[in-house]
């Protein structure tokens, strides 16, 4: 399920909020630290995990000490569901 679930939210990152479909991103890489994900876009982020997954992320966990992999996401979402 996490290896769909981090497909899942690559593509959408890669597609929705960088415009770069075909780009990888790695389920370790730096998402906010790195600057890929500004702090702008995390609330895109958060409204798609909270419509797909049913998942509330609050304002509060929109940082890079919450989650800045998609594997750190993918874990946070899974505590939750």
């Amino acid at each position: 399920m996490t290896d769909d679930m981090i497909t899942k939210l690559a593509g959408y990152i890669a597609s929705e909020m960088l415009k770069q479909p075909g780009r990888a991103i790695a389920p370790d890489e730096a998402l906010i630290s790195s600057g890929l994900v500004d702090s702008f876009s995390l609330v895109d982020l958060a409204l798609f995990i909270e419509d797909n997954y049913g998942v509330v992320i609050a304002d509060t966990e929109l940082n890079a000490s919450v989650f800045d992999t998609l594997t750190q996401l993918a874990d946070l979402i899974r505590s939750r569901m």
